[in-house]
This record gives C-alpha cells, structure tokens and sequence, in this order.
C-alpha cells in the first residue's frame, strides 16, 4: 500500500526539453524583463532547462543516458532552432547555465542522425554564429565559454574553413594580445586549433593568404610580450613543418626578412625562444637553395651569429641532436661566409 500523496513527475520528452529550451530562453526578451524579479524568475527557469538537458544527454551520475534520446534532443534542438537562441543569449546567461551549456555543446555536435551531424548541419546553415561566437572573446565575461564551444566547431572541417575564410579570423592576432591573460591564453588555444587541425584546409588558407598572414603574424614573433612571443614562434614550427605545407615553409625561408626576424629571437633573454627560433633559423641556413640574399646576410653576420650559436645549447634528451644540429649549422655558416659574394 502506497502512503505517496504526490505521483512522480512523469519525464520530459526530447521534444518537450527542446521546447522547454527554447520558450524559456525566448521569454528573456519579452518586456516583462525589465522588471528585475520577472528576470530572475526566466533566469531560473533557463537554468532548470540546462539541467534538464545535461541529464538527458550526460546522465544523472545514477542512470546512463538512453542513446537514442540523445539523438533525438540532438535533432529536436537543430529543428527548433535552440542553437542560435543559446549562442545569441551567451552574454545574459549566468555562470552555472554557460557551464551547462558549455557541457552539452560538444555531446550535442557529435549527434549523428543518419549519416548528418545534425547540429553541425544547422551551424553550417547559420554560419553568422560562429562570426558571433568569436567576437566574444571581447567580451572577458562570456570569453572562455565561447572559446570552449568554438574548439569543438573546429574540429569539423567545415566549420573551421570557414572562420579561417571569414573576416572573423584576423581578429585572432587582436585577441591573443588581449591583457586579461587568461582570455589571450584561450583565444592562442582556439587559435592553434585552427592552424593544427586540419592540415590540407590551412595550406589552402596560406596558399591564398601568404601575405596577409604573415605580416600579421610577424607582429607576434616580434612582440613586447614574452608569451606572445614563444607560443607564437612554437606554433610557426608546428604548422610550417606539416607535409601539406612544405611549399609554404619553402616560401618562407626565401625572405630576408624572416630571416633577420628568426636572427633577432636568437638573441632574445629566453632560452626557450632561443632554442625555437634555432629550429626555424636552420631551415633557412640549410636550404640547398638559398637566395643570394640570403646568403649575404649570413656572410655580412656570421660572426656573431657563430658567437650566438656556440652559446646556445640544447635541453635534456635533446640535448645530443640539437648539438649535432647545430655544428652542421655552423658550418654551413662557416662555408657561406668565405664565398665570394659581391657588395656584402
């Protein structure tokens, strides 16, 4: 015999959580808002809806989550349209419900119904959210959050060719030098990501944009600001060492001015960049094919570019290859300097 005045709320359907979504996240714009309480009361009940949702999706820590909900959550919440609803109410949102959100956005894009990502199908479709979730990094409150669900974007191949073709994409060389550090440190995360992950779409990207990027890029290797300056100078070694970009990196060591760039991070106070600009500097000096350019200024510098070189050594484990590097490179500089070349 059953003592239980109250029946046990029956769960939400996929449907009526995506609903229960979206209706919660559209009554902050009604003008009832501006009346604080009624705007706690829209609060509460978009976080409610969050929860509800991260259960759904990620389970209650007691039951797993039933997959074929998932899927239908997935494709319940592409159909209503709740994606551009919770990217567009980011700014307003509190930080318990941009956790949850930030939580179910990467279990929602990995959603595949049929053989279509259905969520991604819908940013593919609303290609402005992603514009707008990238000038959110202005926005140091609702920064991180972005930066988090802009990762998961990128890892789809479409996504990410777009905000590296979309005027968005500059504003990365504004926002790594942002001075809140933790927002700069997440947009140099977010930045990688794009020059990282899909080797063939980024050489494409460079190919078209050579110029463009890499005078935007010199301002962070010669930046004032020391983090700057050593993720920016790892990452060129990352993306200009991937096979897909080997005729980028060809292009590259052609220029005198990357080259004095690289001369000039060998003198910096930082073993570290020290040790990073080497592994680009000798990729110009052991260029088979080096430009008479080039070649003069080596010649014109050797001597304290020896100097530099004999100083430096390498870390630990690495310790002994980057000794052989170095000799290989120092003859090579030895070799260039006794050519005869004109009007040194």
């Amino acid at each position: 015999m059953s003592f239980s005045f109250f029946k046990p709320s029956r769960p939400k359907t996929p449907q009526e959580v995506a609903k229960a979504i979206k209706d919660s996240l559209m009554a902050l714009d009604t003008k009832t808002v501006v009346e604080v309480k009624a705007l706690e009361k829209a609060m509460e009940e978009v976080e409610k809806n969050f929860v509800t949702m991260r259960c759904m999706l990620s389970g209650d820590g007691e039951v797993e989550p039933n997959v074929d909900q998932v899927l239908q959550l997935a494709l319940e919440i592409s159909k209503e349209g709740v994606l551009s609803l919770v990217i567009h109410k980011l700014p307003i949102l509190g930080w318990e419900a941009r956790k949850d959100l930030v939580h179910c956005w990467s279990i929602l894009l990995k959603q595949k119904v049929d053989s279509t990502y259905c969520c991604v199908e819908y940013i593919e479709n609303h290609l402005e959210l992603l514009d707008f979730l990238v000038v959110c990094y202005d926005n140091k409150e609702i920064a991180l959050s972005c930066g988090n669900m802009l990762r998961e974007c990128i890892k789809f191949p479409t996504l990410a060719q777009y905000i590296l073709k979309s005027a968005s994409f500059v504003l990365f060389f504004k926002f790594v030098e942002l001075p809140n550090f933790d927002v700069a440190s997440d947009a140099f995360s977010t930045f990688k990501d794009l020059l990282t992950k899909h080797g063939t779409l980024v050489s494409e990207y460079l190919t078209a944009h050579y110029d463009e990027f890499f005078d935007l890029y010199e301002k962070l290797l010669t930046s004032s600001n020391y983090v700057t300056r050593r993720q920016s100078l790892k990452l060129l070694s990352e993306f200009l060492l991937e096979p897909p970009n080997s005729h980028i990196m060809k292009r590259y060591i052609l220029e005198v001015r990357y080259l004095k760039i690289m001369m000039t991070l060998l003198k910096d106070a930082s073993k570290n960049i020290q040790i990073s600009a080497f592994h680009i500097f000798k990729v110009f000096v052991a260029n088979p094919n080096k430009p008479r350019e080039v070649k003069i200024i080596l010649a014109k510098n050797h001597e304290k570019l020896l100097d530099l070189l004999h100083n430096l050594s390498g870390k630990g484990a690495e310790d002994e290859q980057f000794e052989e590097e170095k000799e290989l490179i120092i003859k090579e500089i030895e070799r260039v300097s006794r050519l005869p070349i004109l009007d040194r």
